[in-house]
């Protein structure tokens, strides 16, 4: 047997890549398929089987692109209406030369969730691997919040105990567990960096595993996470299979009057560098997302009608944003500037940002004049406390929230250690906030610094 597993960086997604002697089988791939393509090539196999654990919302499945250039069948669990692909159900068995995969119904995380067991000839009886979606990950369970109902969610609560302690858990302790996501997912709070686990480990290690019954359900119901309105674009996309891309996505250089084109035409401009680069200096009305951060921010800052432009430092590589945006479904990227270096030798007005170090920060805590913006999660702000006075508004709610926020004083905005910062700041000097100022480093440099923290609780 060979085995891959793809790590896509920014949403921490799993994908699989199982050959045999002749086939291979690829479980939950992503939407840029080459890697799958030249796992093929590599191992002499043809992929013959894709199998979807689930529809995604946090991004686009790429079955029905990979399914385009192999000819493969795909697999999807029955209790949604996909507009692609073969319904499966509880016991179903599919051969790929010498290996068994059965598919497990565990339902929770979505409707139509389902786990793949798998088998080999030596030991028919006996899996020795289960890939089980966004239902078990290591060190944590699969969200149920995208119910957005709360009768919804009981039930789903319910579902997942259900899928986990009465199906994958009666599997022997040594069986190999195989997420779809990995530490830093959206679809999980507390998922640990362990590439790979055990029904055993997890047995003595996961904290929602330790709970009864009542206790599982009781926190799952009532559980939270933030959900990006393009979660429900994905939703569709990948319940009615996302447009095939017949040809890669190669946005084109653009000279500074294209840009300004662009603009005037209300393209959406992204600046992909660093905080440390946009804050030294910017083109007017731009929108910061740091390159690793378009797969789970562009979800809340980006739409799918306007085209986009990309503008990156000299030396950045723009294949890696695109495939990043592609993977969410924003396929409208026309171009990008090679460097912001080439804006301002051209003459061209810019604008630099307003910037404080946590001590400087600290110095004007007291100042009345002075609004604190906290724009992390919800969640990391209950885990690690605030600074005294902050306002909490999660980056990705700012649209919404915008107007609960001070345009009469001077805003100071921190997250967990900076990149979220200058989003937030580019946010609101778009949206006409004259005095903001991004904290370098923010809560991490500030705990570093050993100042107080207030607790959320």
């Amino acid at each position: 047997m060979k085995f891959e597993r793809i790590v896509s960086k920014g949403i921490a997604s799993n994908s699989y890549f199982i050959a045999a002697d002749n086939e291979a089988a690829v479980i939950d791939p992503r939407r840029d398929v080459d890697i799958y393509l030249e796992f093929a090539q590599k191992y002499n196999v043809k992929i013959t089987k894709i199998f979807d654990t689930h529809r995604n919302e946090d991004f686009v499945n790429g079955s029905p692109q990979l399914a385009y250039f192999t000819d493969a069948k795909i697999y999807h669990g029955h209790k949604l209406d996909f507009k692609y692909g073969e319904p499966v159900k509880e016991g179903d068995k599919f051969q790929v030369d010498e290996l068994e995969f059965e598919i497990q119904e565990t339902p929770g995380h979505t409707p139509e969730s389902i786990s793949i067991l798998l088998k080999a000839e030596s030991n028919p009886t006996e899996p020795f691997m289960i890939f089980t979606g966004d239902t078990l990950f290591a060190g944590d369970v699969g969200r149920i919040d995208f119910y957005r109902d709360a009768t919804k969610q009981l039930e789903a609560a319910n579902w997942l105990f259900e899928s986990i302690f009465n199906k994958i858990l009666k599997l022997n302790d040594g069986t190999i567990i195989l997420p779809a996501h990995g530490a830093g997912s959206i679809c999980g709070g507390g998922i640990t960096s362990l590439p790979f686990t055990t029904v055993g480990y997890e047995k003595l290690t996961n904290p929602m595993l330790q709970l009864k019954r009542d206790e599982f359900i009781d926190y799952k119901s009532k559980e939270k996470f933030e959900i990006a309105p393009n979660m429900s674009v994905l939703e569709k996309l990948n319940l009615e299979g996302a447009p095939i891309l017949k040809s890669s996505i190669k946005p084109k250089a653009l000279t500074i009057d294209d840009v300004k084109n662009f603009m005037q035409e209300g393209a959406q401009i992204i600046d992909v560098r660093e905080p440390e680069s946009y804050a030294g200096g910017h083109i007017p009305n731009t929108i910061s997302i740091w390159k690793n951060g378009l797969p789970t921010h562009a979800l809340w800052f980006l739409n799918y009608s306007d085209p986009i432009v990309l503008i990156k430092s000299t030396h950045q590589d723009v294949d890696q944003s695109v495939r990043y945006l592609i993977r969410l479904g924003f396929d409208k990227i026309v171009g990008y500037l090679q460097g912001f270096r080439n804006w301002y030798m051209k003459g061209e007005k810019y604008e630099e940002t307003l910037v404080w170090s946590v001590h400087d920060l600290k110095e004007h805590l007291d100042d009345e004049n002075l609004y604190v913006l906290d724009v992390r999660t919800n969640h990391s702000v209950e885990e690690n406390g605030k600074i005294k006075g902050s306002h909490n508004v999660f980056l990705g709610n700012l649209p919404e929230k915008i107007s609960e926020i001070p345009k009469d004083k001077k805003i100071a905005v921190y997250c967990d250690s900076g990149f979220k910062t200058f989003s937030g700041v580019s946010y609101l000097l778009k949206n006409k906030f004259k005095d903001v100022i991004g904290v370098f480093g923010s809560m991490s440099a500030w705990k570093n610094a050993g100042y107080p923290v207030e607790d959320d609780k």
